[in-house]
């Protein structure tokens, strides 16, 4: 793990309370993209607060951070990133993403609507400034807390 992940990892733990999973991480063309997402009642409330993200058992956070896959110490990178989530229905509701600069750490949170124990699907479109774009799919199931 380089040092500006490590830094961005330190960051969005302070985010969260310590039982949260541990980040996943894809490699997408020419990034390693780490993303996690968890019920939004494990935020600290301060965190919450300070972010404008919901605290609610019935709401999930999505937390994604892009770094160039092939440049060690590289920081994170500024992309464009949007989404929707699809549930067992097919029903999709889309993601709104607001963009965290912190130092040399950049990622991007988003929340969405979940129903006790159920397994949503996220489809995300990550783009650069030159409209290369790759898309970032994983599936999570959510239990209300």
């Amino acid at each position: 793990m380089n040092m500006k992940w490590l830094l961005i990892s330190l960051l969005l733990l302070g985010l969260v309370s310590p039982s949260v999973e541990a980040e996943q991480s894809k490699r997408l063309g020419p990034w390693e993209v780490h993303y996690n997402a968890f019920n939004s009642t494990l935020l600290r409330p301060e965190m919450a607060q300070q972010y404008n993200l919901e605290r609610n058992a019935y709401v999930a956070t999505l937390n994604i951070a892009v770094l160039a896959a092939n440049e060690a110490g590289k920081p994170a990178q500024q992309v464009s990133v949007s989404g929707y989530t699809m549930n067992p229905l097919s029903m999709q509701s889309r993601l709104e993403f607001q963009e965290v600069i912190e130092g040399d750490a950049v990622y991007y949170l988003s929340q969405a609507e979940f129903t006790a124990n159920e397994v949503l699907r996220f489809f995300i479109t990550i783009e650069d400034e030159n409209g290369n774009s790759q898309e970032l799919r994983f599936s999570q199931e959510f239990w209300v807390n």
